[in-house]
Parts: C-alpha cells; sequence; structure tokens
C-alpha cells in the first residue's frame, strides 16, 4: 500500500517551444527595471530610452475617432487585410509622395502597427534552415522575428552603405543555401544613417541576381532634417518584383499607440502575409482606421511641422553633448541620436553600465548600443520625445554625472600616501 506521503505522479513542468528558448535576455531589462523603481520612488527621470512619441495627434484625427467610435456599424470584425478607403489612401500617399502606383487591392495591407506585420511577414516567408541578412546594429525585432519563424540571421555592418552592398554580395556568392532575405531600415534605427534612391536601384540588382526577396522597414519616413528626403525602396524600378515596405502612422503622425501600419509592394508577398493574418486577427478597429484615413488626407502640414520639432530638439541634444566634448553626428533623420560613449569612459566601463550609471546617478535613462548587437558597443541612443527645454536640463544631469564620477573614480585610483 503506497503511503499518504508518497506520490508517485512527476511533478508537471512547462516546456516553452524552441522558437522562445532561441531568444536571448531582453538586454533594456535592467534599465527598465531601475527606471520604474525611481519613478516609484518619486524621482524626475528623464527618459530618452524609448522612440515612444509624446506629442499627441491632431485634433480633428481624434475628433474622427471619437465619432466612428460612436457609430454602432464600426463595432464588429473588420477585415484583416485593412478597409478598402484606408488602403486607397496608403495608394495616393505612395504617388503622391513617391510616384509609386500601388495597387490598393493587391498591393497594400494594412497592419497592427508595423512590427505585427514584419513579425507575421517573416512568419509568411521564412523556415528552418532559410537566413536572413539584417544590418547591424539592428533594431531588435529584425533578428527576433526572423528567429521566431525558425531562421538564421546574418548581420552585416550599415554604416557605410558601399561596403554595406559589396558585404551583401559576399554573402550570396559564398552561403550554401544562398540567403533567402534581406532586411533594410532607413533612415536606420538605432544609427541613423541614411541612403539615398541609387542604393536601393542597387539592392533591387541585387535582389534579382542573387534571387533574395527584400523587406524594407520605412518607419521613419515622415521624420527628416535640413532638408533630407527619405527615398522609398518601392520608387527604384523593379522593386516591387523583389520585395515590400513597411510604414507606420507611429512616428510622424504621433500614433504610435494606435497601431497603424501598412505594407506595400509585391503582391505575392502581400498574399502571403494576408495568409497568416486571417488566421492571427480579424483587423484593426473600423474606427481607428476610419481616423487614420483624415490623418493620411488632412495633415500633412502638421507632419511636416512635427519634424521640425524633432530637428528643434536634435538640435538642442547635440549642441548640449558636444559643448560636453562629446563627437556627436547630428542625425539626418530619425528620432534618435547615437552617440559614441566619450574617452575615457568608453574605456573604463561597458555601455550598459555606463548607460546604468546615467540612470542611478544622473536620472536620465538612455538605451545602451549593446542591446542592438555587438556593433552597437561603445554607443548610446538617446530619443528626441522630450521637449527641448528637458533636453538641455538631460545634458545638464549628465555633466553633473560624469563630473561626480569622475571625482570618485579618480579618488578610488590614487593610491594612499605612505607613512615613515
Amino acid at each position: 500500500m503506497t503511503s499518504p506521503t508518497s506520490d508517485p505522479t512527476p511533478p508537471f513542468r512547462i516546456e516553452v517551444a524552441q522558437r522562445v528558448q532561441r531568444l536571448p535576455p531582453y538586454m533594456f531589462g535592467r534599465i527598465n527595471a531601475m527606471l520604474y523603481d525611481k519613478r516609484r520612488a518619486g524621482d524626475d527621470v528623464i527618459d530618452l530610452g524609448m522612440g515612444n512619441p509624446s506629442d499627441p495627434p491632431e485634433d480633428l484625427v481624434i475628433q474622427k475617432l471619437a465619432e466612428a467610435a460612436s457609430d454602432p456599424d464600426n463595432h464588429g470584425y473588420s477585415k484583416n487585410v485593412g478597409i478598402a478607403n484606408l488602403r486607397r489612401e496608403v495608394g495616393a500617399k505612395y504617388f503622391k509622395k513617391y510616384g509609386v502606383r500601388l495597387d490598393p487591392d493587391n498591393e497594400v495591407i494594412v497592419c497592427l502597427g508595423s512590427k505585427e506585420g514584419f513579425s507575421h511577414m517573416c512568419l509568411a516567408l521564412m523556415g528552418p534552415g532559410d537566413t536572413a541578412i539584417v544590418p547591424a546594429p539592428y533594431f531588435p525585432i529584425h533578428v527576433y522575428a526572423v528567429a521566431l519563424a525558425a531562421g538564421n540571421v546574418i548581420a552585416l555592418e550599415v554604416g557605410d552603405s558601399d561596403k554595406f552592398l559589396s558585404n551583401i554580395a559576399y554573402t550570396c556568392e559564398h552561403l550554401y543555401p544562398k540567403p533567402k532575405m534581406l532586411i533594410l531600415n532607413y533612415p536606420h534605427n538605432p544609427s541613423s544613417v541614411v541612403v539615398e534612391q541609387a542604393f536601393f536601384d542597387e539592392v533591387v540588382k541585387l535582389a534579382r541576381k542573387y534571387n533574395f526577396m527584400v523587406l524594407s522597414d520605412f518607419a521613419y519616413a515622415d521624420v527628416a532634417f535640413d532638408g533630407y528626403k527619405p527615398p522609398s525602396f518601392l520608387a527604384s524600378p523593379g522593386a516591387r518584383d523583389v520585395g515590400v515596405e513597411f510604414t507606420t502612422m507611429s512616428k510622424g503622425y504621433n500614433m504610435a499607440g494606435w497601431r497603424v501600419g501598412y505594407c506595400c509592394g509585391n503582391r505575392e508577398m502581400i498574399s502571403a502575409l494576408a495568409t497568416i493574418k486571417g488566421y492571427y486577427d480579424y483587423g484593426m478597429f473600423q474606427a481607428i482606421q476610419i481616423a487614420a484615413i483624415m490623418a493620411l488626407r488632412h495633415t500633412d502640414a502638421a507632419v511636416e511641422e512635427q519634424s521640425k520639432i524633432y530637428e528643434s530638439r536634435r538640435d538642442a541634444l547635440c549642441e548640449g553633448l558636444s559643448r560636453l566634448g562629446w563627437d556627436i553626428t547630428p542625425p539626418k533623420a530619425g528620432m534618435f541620436v547615437w552617440a559614441p560613449i566619450p574617452e575615457p569612459w568608453r574605456s573604463r566601463m561597458s555601455t550598459m553600465d555606463f548607460a546604468m550609471m546615467l540612470l542611478e546617478k544622473g536620472n536620465v535613462a538612455v538605451s545602451p548600443g549593446s542591446g542592438f548587437g555587438p556593433t552597437g558597443e561603445g554607443y548610446l541612443r538617446m530619443s528626441l520625445v522630450e521637449n527641448e527645454n528637458r533636453l538641455r536640463q538631460a545634458v545638464r544631469q549628465i555633466k553633473q554625472c560624469l563630473r561626480e564620477a569622475e571625482g570618485e573614480f579618480t579618488a578610488s585610483t590614487v593610491p594612499a600616501q605612505q607613512t615613515t
């Protein structure tokens, strides 16, 4: 007879899938945990870590959302590919801004933010043994979406555009099986590297030669400075034969929490994404889609003005850091400053430790470059979501933090005076 205290049943165990086990630890976890604790303690932390827009959408867009949400016809399931009028408006924007004619029925699909669409496109196109080339340093989802689709990643440095193109060709010549996909991200996050249209022309030629598909992440299409106009991948001849482009309304339109993105381009790839989405979601709340139409149709001037606001913030942050002796190259586009950590700190500690020091002692949160892969080591990514006064205050707090830390470092390294 079995003892009442013994139990022959083995303990129940949860075993997550290999695709989840392949994901690395979240690099920004320590930063976020300390940021949360400091704010709970009442500290006024200036958060330059995440590119989360702090400005509101235009009033007419919000009013349209409220109006559409009051219509009972908008509360049922929507089409997973997006309502026809929104897809037509996306097509109209591409023609007006880039001269690209799109078929809204077959070459445009609405996503729950570009991140969802990008991830599901990887799931639709990648599988075990497939390889994608990604730019390095990399925005995390560009790597992890491929990993979740059971694919492999080769990261190539993106700083020199000509070298990046030659490295793509070299990889395709020497890797078997050849890469199935190339992921692009211009204006680049986190490094803010930009390209001209001729770069995409060469990408199309390489894609044809080596038979890989292209996914262009165009998240910062609407945020550019000093007269620079970010080019669209789809504006290059033959681009729609080899790839697609993801864009979002999160940045220039200040609609990050609304989760409105879209994917345009190759109809077979769009169809594959639509198939995946058909199994995963019932589309976006229709009232949001209707409001997004108003934003695309009527707020071009506001988007341009928002870009000027980011430009002024860029100037305030870059000029302040330069006065501290930091070697700063002002970005031409995007919502971030990619700042090399100055010496002697770069030699003394890791990027993560430096970022933690700024948060702990200076109440300024930044993203350590190492969170974007090994090539990000030695850099910080600073977002431009705070207003100019707050950015100038952040510079003052960084200056004070480093001054105090230098004093502590010097005191700890001076040998004690010997007595006789």
